[in-house]
């Protein structure tokens, strides 16, 4: 069904396709897998879903999570896998970012990272309406010039050690249903595990503010104890820039303090 697209095109289907199909084999513990491809002129979409656990579901009980809706958060930043020693936990983070629409649905949860692409889905599914196992919705543009390497590239150390280094985290995900981003356990809920990267970005789209103890908790306190990581807020308006920077000041100012050795 691939035959005569350019090669990129191929090779990110390729990897899309059986990384979604390994993970469902590996981690839905479910007895059927279903999976779809379908193109036209413009595009090409794949779907896989089966009828297992669920993603979100597995996710809040690995990580002991209070709520499914932060396992949206924990996938989102990557190096998260429930089997450690079969697979590294970087498979849904750099498929999702090849594809220009990468959905995944599961329960009353969706997982969205839309590039950009247009709403001519191919398949004709509500997503929000997947209530048993896990189902991946995956589009990519038959014209694109995006490759599986440039992705690789962009998220990885490089050129010669390809490791797995700089992670983007919607910070907005931390919260949960309608509360505001004020508190420290909040702020560590947003920073858990992150310090296995090197370069942290932190996406703060669509969050209007944030509490003084929030930033205090990421920009004094997680940068303190983690000189190595480095916290780069985009997106940020105004407002909770104010806050990012006191808390900042706060940071450079105990620097200052220490005793030269």
């Amino acid at each position: 069904m691939l035959k005569g697209l350019p090669a990129n095109v191929v090779d990110i289907s390729h990897h899309g396709l059986t990384e979604m199909v390994n993970n469902a084999i590996d981690h839905s513990e479910g007895k059927h897998l279903r999976v779809l491809v379908d193109r036209n002129g413009r595009q090409i979409a794949m779907m896989v879903a089966d009828d297992g656990i669920g993603i979100f579901r597995k996710i809040t009980r690995a990580l002991d999570l209070p709520d499914e809706r932060l396992a949206l958060l924990e996938l989102s930043k990557g190096k998260l896998t429930t089997d450690p020693r079969r697979h590294s936990g970087e498979g849904v983070f750099f498929t999702s970012r090849m594809f220009d629409r990468f959905q995944i649905a599961s329960g009353d949860l969706v997982f969205d990272h839309d590039d950009g692409a247009g709403d001519d889905l191919l398949f004709d599914i509500d997503m929000r309406r997947v209530r048993h196992g896990t189902t991946v919705l995956m589009e990519i543009r038959a014209d694109t010039t995006r490759t599986a390497k440039e992705i690789f590239d962009q998220f990885s150390t490089g050129p010669d050690d390809y490791t797995f280094a700089k992670t983007v985290v919607p910070v907005r995900l931390a919260k949960v249903g309608d509360e505001n981003l004020i508190s420290r356990s909040q702020a560590k809920r947003l920073m858990q595990r992150v310090e296995r990267f090197r370069t942290v970005v932190l996406d703060f789209e669509a969050v209007t503010s944030i509490g003084q103890a929030f930033a205090d908790e990421v920009f004094r306190v997680f940068a303190h104890d983690h000189p190595d990581v480095t916290l780069v807020p985009v997106h940020a308006v105004p407002a909770v820039q104010q806050m990012i920077r006191r808390a900042e000041v706060a940071r450079d100012a105990e620097g200052d303090q220490l005793p030269l050795l």
